[in-house]
């Protein structure tokens, strides 16, 4: 296994255990307006998406299907899971051990709009952990499967790209990193991971897929 300079996590489903929450919320009201998504479809499609992005595509499929979303949907699709975020949000169990056990520089590069990435970190109590070194998707032309985020953090914590390590737990994050030439580890450890997360990681790519950060952190020490 190769020794890495740089660690860049991923934020939701990764750092923290928020996408459970959000995919609930947002199939829900997608389902009250008519686009009802299976859950593997949703994962597959959605996360790691930009909201300009995620937002797009489901106007697109709206208008193919002939649906006519309300004029606020942007908005309504977050409303419920920021209530849930506030009083339920937490970090993904032994995300501090991974931070130890690697000592090399480390980033964090979210899909997240900026101001919600530093408060979901905040409320998982993770803000101080990897501070200054948080890169939101708002700072790139193009998110994710682009590999514009993961090339910003590699030149802000000034490591070259092929000697960085990206933790992801979607397929566009995992062919982001994969575009930027970097290498990338599938985590399957949040509570959104359903029994076929840990095969479409590997088939986007992924150079590894472990199921919990513990299970990282013994990779890393044995590098």
């Amino acid at each position: 296994m190769a020794k890495f300079d740089a660690l860049i996590f991923d934020c939701d489903g990764v750092l923290v255990d928020s996408e459970v929450i959000a995919i609930q919320c947002e199939r829900e009201i997608l389902a009250s307006w008519g686009l009802d998504y299976a859950l593997e479809t949703f994962v597959q499609r959605f996360v790691g998406l930009h909201n300009r992005d995620f937002h797009n595509a489901i106007a697109a499929d709206a208008q193919a299907a002939g649906l006519a979303l309300p004029d606020d949907f942007r908005t309504a699709l977050h409303a419920n899971h920021w209530k849930r975020f506030e009083a339920e949000l937490k970090a993904i169990d032994g995300v501090l051990e991974v931070a130890a056990a690697f000592t090399g520089l480390q980033a964090v590069a979210s899909s997240s709009e900026a101001d919600k990435l530093v408060r979901k970190l905040e409320l998982a109590d993770l803000h101080e952990t990897f501070a200054p070194h948080v890169y939101s998707s708002d700072l790139v032309a193009n998110g994710k499967p682009a590999p514009d985020l993961f090339l910003l953090a590699a030149d802000r914590i000034g490591a070259r790209p092929d000697t960085c390590l990206v933790i992801e737990d979607s397929v566009n994050g995992v062919k982001a990193a994969l575009a930027a030439g970097m290498t990338a580890w599938g985590f399957t450890g949040g509570g959104h991971a359903d029994a076929g997360l840990a095969g479409r990681l590997t088939e986007a790519g992924a150079h590894g897929v472990f199921a919990s950060h513990r299970d990282v952190a013994a990779a890393l020490s044995r590098l």
